[in-house]
């Protein structure tokens, strides 16, 4: 077992007073039989009302509505939890769904469905040719060495790069600069299983990496394709590792833009000159002694 500390803390500063609007934060981590919160702490300034939800993937979300203006927004989380997944390679799949193709099972098909649709109809073409160095019609290949191929590739012939902006790079943006962030590897990735029928879904949370200086950590993005007999299985691109007990998962959407850290908007006074906050983002993951 792995205790991790994470702290995260986001601060914007605006020129005058605003509004703030509600406000959606995805900053506490998805309990399970590998994950435990031991503590959770959240501070947010100025003054408002938080109500906790769950939305539909069973997320964990924190809804703040503000009572008032104010030329400061801070968010700081603090969470400690207990990791238990330090064998991630220690799965089985079902009988039917060890070799590439294969159908999932009808009643799983329909649980499955929104996580089989490609979202980049246009990079179609694009994907299925780069899926033939993997894997071309009328061949069978262990169902997990073709993802992990895949995982590999992403992870070792492309340049990882951060980007500030919102959003995700299409697949065919991706593959074509060979670079992109955590994101865009998440969402190639993704994209590249849906193309050869295998439901896979868009990941948000931290990873814990001790090389890194101390008080830097990382939000990270990855993905998880679901696998008959093992479940929701964790493959991530930008590392090219099978998920285990280093990276700690907040959120997953079926769509990669759709879970955000932190969401939400602001409105200026009438006729008040236009305004840009300035951000900051502070993230910090720490392994603490059992």
């Amino acid at each position: 077992m792995r205790r991790l500390q994470i702290k995260h803390l986001t601060r914007y500063q605006y020129e005058r007073p605003v509004s703030l609007l509600p406000h959606k934060l995805l900053l506490r981590p998805r309990e399970g039989h590998d994950i435990r919160i031991e503590s959770a702490e959240l501070i947010i300034e100025p003054a408002h009302q938080l109500v906790w939800q769950r939305d539909v993937c069973d997320n964990a979300v924190a809804a703040v509505s503000f009572l008032e203006p104010s030329d400061y927004l801070s968010i700081n989380s603090q969470v400690l939890v207990q990791h238990y997944d330090d064998q991630p390679l220690n799965f089985l799949v079902a009988d039917y769904a060890v070799n590439y193709p294969f159908l999932y099972d009808t009643d799983e098909y329909v649980e499955l469905a929104p996580y089989l649709p490609v979202i980049f109809n246009q990079d179609l073409v694009v994907l299925t040719q780069w899926l033939q160095q993997f894997w071309l019609v009328g061949q069978v290949v262990e169902t997990y060495l073709l993802l992990e191929w895949i995982n590999k590739a992403i992870a070792t012939g492309f340049n990882y790069q951060q980007r500030e902006q919102p959003g995700v790079q299409s697949p065919a943006n991706t593959l074509a600069m060979h670079s992109g962030s955590c994101r865009d590897f998440a969402t190639l990735f993704i994209e590249a299983c849906r193309v050869l029928g295998l439901a896979a879904r868009f990941v948000s949370g931290y990873l814990y990496t001790p090389l890194l200086p101390q008080s830097q950590g990382a939000t990270h993005a990855w993905a998880e394709v679901y696998l008959p007999g093992a479940g929701w299985k964790g493959f991530d691109p930008t590392t090219g590792q099978v998920v285990g007990n280093d990276h700690i998962t907040v959120a997953v959407s079926r769509h990669p833009e759709a879970v955000p850290p932190v969401s939400g908007a602001f409105m200026s006074a009438v006729n008040a000159l236009p305004q840009t906050p300035i951000m900051e983002v502070w993230v910090e993951v720490l392994e603490l002694q059992v």
